[in-house]
C-alpha cells in the first residue's frame, strides 16, 4: 500500500537513503483516480526497495508548493534529498517501473 506522505513524515523520507516516489494527487482529480491503482501496485511491488507514496495537494499545500506542483497528477522521484526526475500526467505501469528501476 502506498504510504501517505504529509508534513509530519516528509522531511525524514525525502532526506533518507532510499528512492522516494511521490504521487501528488487530489480526490477531485479524475486522472489522479485513474493513476491510483497503478501507484498502489507499484508500492507493493517495490516495498523494501523504494518508498512509493501519495501526497494529497489539498491537505499538504506546503509540500506541493515546495515542488512547484501546478498540474496533477505529478510524480516526483527523490533520492538523497535531490529531485532525480519529475513526471506530470498519468503513466503506464511499465513506464513508472522503468523510471524507478533506472534510479534504484
Amino acid at each position: 500500500m502506498a504510504l501517505e506522505i504529509n508534513s509530519s513524515n516528509f522531511e525524514s523520507l525525502a532526506n533518507g537513503d532510499k528512492l522516494v516516489v511521490i504521487d501528488f494527487w487530489a480526490p477531485w482529480c479524475g486522472p489522479c483516480k485513474a493513476l491510483g491503482p497503478t501507484i498502489e501496485e507499484v508500492a507493493a511491488e517495490y516495498e523494501g526497495k523504494a518508498i512509493v507514496g501519495k501526497c494529497n495537494v489539498d491537505d499538504n499545500n506546503d509540500i506541493a508548493m515546495q515542488f512547484g506542483v501546478r498540474n496533477i497528477p505529478m510524480i516526483v522521484f527523490l533520492k538523497g534529498g535531490e529531485v532525480k526526475d519529475v513526471n506530470v500526467g498519468t503513466l503506464k505501469k511499465s513506464e513508472l517501473t522503468a523510471k524507478i528501476d533506472a534510479l534504484l
